[in-house]
């Protein structure tokens, strides 16, 4: 039954119709939860208590369903107003984007011209930017893109690489030259047998072989999990292997396990928290109900709410 449910909750996050229907009535139904709101000041704000609390963060302005050339330069001018905020605010916060975001399934020329803008300016101000992993059919372009843009952007740039597929680990290999700083997920898109573990327990045990590759490999990891018993099997095999705190970080969803991020983050690990906003924010918020269906409950209780 759980099962259905989440691939019920995957097929609706695609459903524009719905995405438009979730723009008009704005951040309400719960999503509130996991979305910090739907301006750059809301998100500012957020990151300023999570800052409070030892925790760095992430900003993500959401955006998804991007079809045109001025669509895609309007998310790009506000990923920059987005490096401006947290520059201006002396908040504690990186910058997370997509590439569809960007205009990549309009043309390639366009999503790059795009994202050099914002690396351009997150160099100017010493900030970084990582690029989120989509969908499976846009696995190869955009890793071929980190590559162009790691050369030229240097450390200002990461990536993220996603366990639930199978060439996982052959990504980690091919990457290791470009020391590159790359967030560690699970992954939250419904993929092929073909090409994606099925089963939780395969994608479990591959997340793990996968951060510990990469952290032998001598490069940065951002262990990216609300799975505590995860993060208690990184945690020794960095003392085991003497691998400085420097070299990784953990990293969470706002609004999800709130006591368990303070609780790393008063231990002396870095701690970072993803934070999600925009008015664009249905697909993932129904990618986070998918991945726990339970949430559900959560968000009908807060339906009949006065």
């Amino acid at each position: 039954m759980e099962q259905l449910m989440r691939n019920v909750l995957l097929y609706l996050s695609k459903n524009q119709s719905a995405n438009k229907a979730a723009k008009k009535y704005g951040l309400r139904f719960g999503a509130s939860r996991f979305v910090a709101g739907e301006t750059i000041e809301s998100a500012v704000a957020a990151v300023r208590e999570l800052n409070k609390q030892g925790i760095a963060a992430t900003l993500d302005h959401l955006g998804e369903f991007v079809f045109s050339e001025e669509e895609a330069i309007e998310s790009a001018d506000y990923c920059i107003r987005t490096l401006d905020a947290i520059h201006a605010s002396g908040v504690q916060s990186h910058l997370s984007l997509k590439m569809t975001q960007l205009g990549l399934d309009i043309s390639k020329d366009l999503c790059m011209r795009n994202m050099r803008r914002i690396l351009d300016r997150a160099k100017q101000y010493g900030n970084f930017v990582r690029i989120d992993m989509e969908d499976y059919t846009h696995n190869a372009i955009t890793l071929n893109i980190f590559k162009e843009l790691r050369q030229e952007y240097g450390e200002t740039v990461g990536l993220v690489i996603q366990a639930y597929l199978y060439d996982s680990s052959q990504h980690i290999e091919e990457l290791k030259d470009f020391h590159p700083n790359l967030r560690l997920v699970k992954g939250a898109y419904k993929e092929s047998p073909d090409v994606a573990y099925p089963n939780k327990e395969d994608v479990d045990r591959n997340f793990v072989r996968v951060i510990e590759q990469h952290l032998l490999n001598g490069n940065y990891a951002a262990v990216a999990t609300h799975d505590e018993k995860i993060i208690g099997q990184v945690k020794e095999f960095v003392k085991e292997h003497n691998i400085p705190y420097s070299q990784f970080e953990f990293q969470m969803l706002y609004g999800i396990r709130t006591q368990v991020q303070q609780e790393l983050a008063r231990e002396g690990y870095t701690m970072r928290v993803y934070v999600p906003y925009g008015n664009d924010w249905y697909g993932y918020f129904m990618r986070r109900l998918a991945e726990r269906p339970a949430n559900v409950g959560f968000v009908l209780k807060s339906m009949f709410k006065k």
